[in-house]
């Protein structure tokens, strides 16, 4: 006899099927917490234009992250991914400026919160283009 399923059967989330999908969201979600994180500071040095910005760049990384997840996923959305983090990274260095000085240094110390995005970002960059090629 054939095997039935129903919508309730269907699950809405699953896990990522590689390492590589794995690390796609723990890259995802360290940026995207630490934007929504580092929000009151961006307020505060950036004005609201700045951290409306960083509010709606941390809940694009997690909304996406729990997309990917989702049932809604298609492959083409790993190439948005790939430029939304490339977009990110790119911002960065429009407001701060284009040099490395302005990834490593804020007034003088170690940026280590710029730092540590932009390196989950550049990985979310590797991570989605080698799970678009592989799907």
């Amino acid at each position: 006899m054939a095997e039935t399923t129903t919508a309730a059967d269907v699950q809405a989330f699953s896990t990522p099927e590689t390492s590589a999908g794995y690390l796609a969201v723990l890259t995802a979600l360290t940026t995207g917490i630490m934007h929504l994180y580092l929000t009151p500071g961006a307020f505060e040095a950036a004005g609201t234009v700045g951290g409306v910005l960083f509010i709606l760049n941390g809940t694009g990384f997690v909304g996406g992250t729990v997309l990917y997840l989702s049932n809604y996923w298609r492959r083409e959305l790993f190439v948005v991914t790939a430029l939304y983090a490339f977009a990110s990274i790119l911002a960065m260095f429009m407001i701060h400026g284009w040099t490395i000085d302005s990834l490593l240094y804020r007034n003088g110390s170690i940026a280590q919160w710029a730092i540590l995005t932009k390196s989950a970002e550049s990985i979310l960059i590797g991570c989605s283009l080698y799970l678009y090629s592989d799907s």
